[in-house]
């Protein structure tokens, strides 16, 4: 039953939509936006993908079929007029994990296609030891990986140069619920981080 403190803000929610945000991180079901933001309804738009992957835009649209990844960008970008776009990764994250100790996939082929897809064999986060069993380095490369992949999207292009549009690499500790943002996103990361043996600068929000 829905409780009657909420419904003139439920009614709103059925005239239409306005996020402040495009979230985009894992599937995983211990990453819950609106719990890490403190959201309400209708201030976060979502994309989640299996080990928060941002696709390469597609360029070729006529010979290659429809991505909806790419859609949500778009459309949260263009349509919905989103002033930010946060990029979320998270400790024991299982995807990254996989990448880093390579491991075999090949019960699960559509995650291995997906991740040998979307991860370029000489991505940072192939290079990166799994030391820890958080990933926490390698799943900091892969966030800012996906940020700087968004400024191929022309969607996203032109609204980083026209100032009203800014991105965000986060990321959460699953097990202590700390989150951790790099600064500065800036122009420096739009080619893959080359971060071998480093740990990227993530720190309090």
């Amino acid at each position: 039953m829905a409780d009657p403190r909420n419904a003139a803000a439920f009614r709103a929610l059925g005239a239409g939509q306005s996020p402040e945000a495009l979230f985009i991180t894992c599937s995983d079901s211990r990453v819950v936006p609106a719990l890490i933001t403190g959201a309400r309804p209708g201030e976060l738009f979502e994309l989640r993908t299996a080990g928060n992957v941002v696709p390469r835009y597609p360029t070729e649209c006529r010979t290659r079929p429809p991505q909806g990844e790419a859609a949500t960008i778009e459309y949260a970008v263009r349509v919905l007029g989103v002033r930010d776009i946060v990029v979320c990764g998270h400790s024991h994250c299982g995807a990254v994990g996989a990448l880093v100790r390579g491991d075999d996939l090949s019960d699960v082929p559509a995650v291995r296609d997906w991740l040998e897809h979307s991860v370029a064999p000489d991505a940072a986060v192939r290079s990166v030891a799994p030391a820890m069993p958080d990933v926490a380095e390698a799943v900091q490369a892969h966030v800012l990986a996906q940020v700087a992949r968004l400024h191929a999207y022309p969607c996203v292009r032109e609204r980083i140069a026209d100032g009203t549009l800014t991105l965000h690499a986060w990321y959460y500790e699953v097990h202590t619920g700390t989150v951790t943002t790099h600064r500065p996103v800036s122009p420096e990361i739009q080619g893959e981080p080359q971060v071998a043996g480093v740990r990227p600068a993530f720190g309090p929000l």
